[in-house]
């Protein structure tokens, strides 16, 4: 069951990467790819620290976390949500930060007590609630330090 769940997992995020690449594709790039990093990193450090392992995993002989999250999953949310928050204010996007941060930790905590794709040893849902506000809030400062750059033309 867990196998079935990460491939369907896979399909989804790929069927929703040509509606979230749509126009400013560069600043989604960014977006992605270094929200891929920190989420390795993150999640490399917790795993390493055994305070959740990945039973049920692709390739588990080269990587202890599951790399679906880490450089697909987690990734894609951000820059959806970096979309959603793009012209708000922080109490707006406080709130949104709730629209995936609350889903995700009760997510993972049904999963962790119902299947074998994730097994919590000093981890709850409130870990969770916090490195994915943590992550989303990083990933943001470094867009608008993106936004900010970008105005004052230094990249040119």
């Amino acid at each position: 069951m867990e196998k079935i769940l990460l491939r369907v997992l896979t399909a989804g995020c790929m069927a929703t990467i040509p509606f979230l690449f749509r126009g400013k594709r560069r600043e989604n790039f960014l977006i992605f790819f270094a929200k891929g990093v920190l989420a390795t990193l993150v999640d490399a450090y917790v795993v390493g620290t055994n305070k959740i392992a990945y039973p049920v995993r692709p390739f588990p002989k080269i990587f202890n976390t599951n790399i679906i999250y880490d450089v697909l999953f987690f990734p894609l949310l951000s820059v959806l949500w970096v979309k959603m928050t793009e012209r708000d204010r922080l109490g707006k996007k406080l709130l949104k930060s709730l629209v995936f941060s609350v889903p995700m930790s009760f997510g993972q905590w049904y999963f962790e007590k119902n299947s074998k794709l994730f097994k919590w040893k000093k981890w709850s849902p409130l870990h969770t609630f916090a490195s994915v506000n943590f992550t989303l809030f990083t990933i943001r400062g470094f867009f608008g330090l993106i936004k900010y750059f970008d105005k004052k033309e230094m990249w040119r």
